[in-house]
């Protein structure tokens, strides 16, 4: 999963298509929890969405306009627009993620078939 470092960078990542933003920190014990099982979650998604990293104390402003202060969280955005998010302080299961994430694919589905409409 590609790590974005700045604000500019984020901006351009969530512009086009599907993406998550996974945010975590070195420190967070519900993050390393994750870890294992991400890239074959990432793998798995890759069809329908791009799925990238954030550190919150490297971007802390950029969390703080999102209001993201419990880690791991995911905000999911298509077209540069949020239309999900996965924010709370609690530890994630890899079957809670990967719900989350199918959510994000038939919102975003659905999305593009009303915009067509």
């Amino acid at each position: 999963m590609q790590t974005i470092t700045s604000v500019e960078a984020y901006d351009q990542a969530i512009k086009d298509g599907v993406t998550v933003m996974l945010f975590s920190a070195e420190w967070c014990p519900d993050c390393r929890f994750i870890e294992p099982f991400m890239p074959e979650v990432e793998e798995a998604f890759k069809p329908y969405l791009t799925m990238y990293k954030v550190d919150r104390d490297q971007l802390l402003e950029l969390c703080q306009e999102l209001n993201v202060f419990g880690i791991p969280s995911f905000i999911a955005y298509r077209k540069g627009k949020e239309i999900m998010r996965f924010v709370s302080k609690e530890r994630k299961t890899r079957e809670q993620i990967e719900t989350f994430l199918n959510r994000v694919v038939q919102v975003s589905q659905a999305l593009e078939q009303y915009s067509q409409d």
